[in-house]
């Protein structure tokens, strides 16, 4: 596969960085990671705690967290890998910042996610209206040891 690529990843306790750094690797595509303006402590991503930060940002939808910086040159790419740990069943709301930073018209943005236990859930119809004109992919979740071969097969099926 010749189209440019990026592997853009959140990563809150480093599980979703080494996935994406992997990825990125099988993929031979550049690596980005979406940092939060605030860095997410351990108090911050406490699910049980209704008064968390995480949990009041994923129960309000119009939450969209400050992120650090933009990335620059993002029309050179193709394709867009976009990582993240499953909260609430989705995509962090920080995913929905990202999206909606860029123009991402006419490219393809593959979402991949880590988890506990959860699935993708109805992550790519909340993703949706952040990348308008994008070709949203079905994602795919990359927990534990994920092959190198599989990761070339993935990326060389879209």
């Amino acid at each position: 596969m010749s189209k440019k690529m990026l592997v853009a990843y959140f990563s809150a306790s480093g599980v979703t960085a080494k996935a994406a750094w992997k990825l990125s690797e099988a993929a031979g595509a550049d690596l980005y990671e979406i940092e939060p303006e605030i860095p997410y402590s351990r108090e911050d991503l406490d699910w049980m705690d209704k008064k968390s930060r995480s949990s009041v940002e994923m129960n309000d939808p119009a939450s969209r967290p400050v992120i650090a910086g933009k990335m620059e040159d993002m029309d050179q790419y193709e394709v867009v890998f976009v990582g993240f740990p499953i909260w609430w069943y989705v995509a962090p709301k920080i995913i929905n910042t990202f999206l909606e930073s860029y123009d991402f018209s006419g490219k393809t943005i593959v979402p991949f996610a880590t988890s506990g236990g959860s699935g993708m859930g109805s992550t790519n119809e909340r993703l949706a209206p952040s990348c308008p004109g994008a070709i949203l992919l079905e994602g795919k979740m990359l927990n534990g040891v994920v092959a190198q071969a599989e990761l070339q097969a993935w990326v060389e099926s879209l």
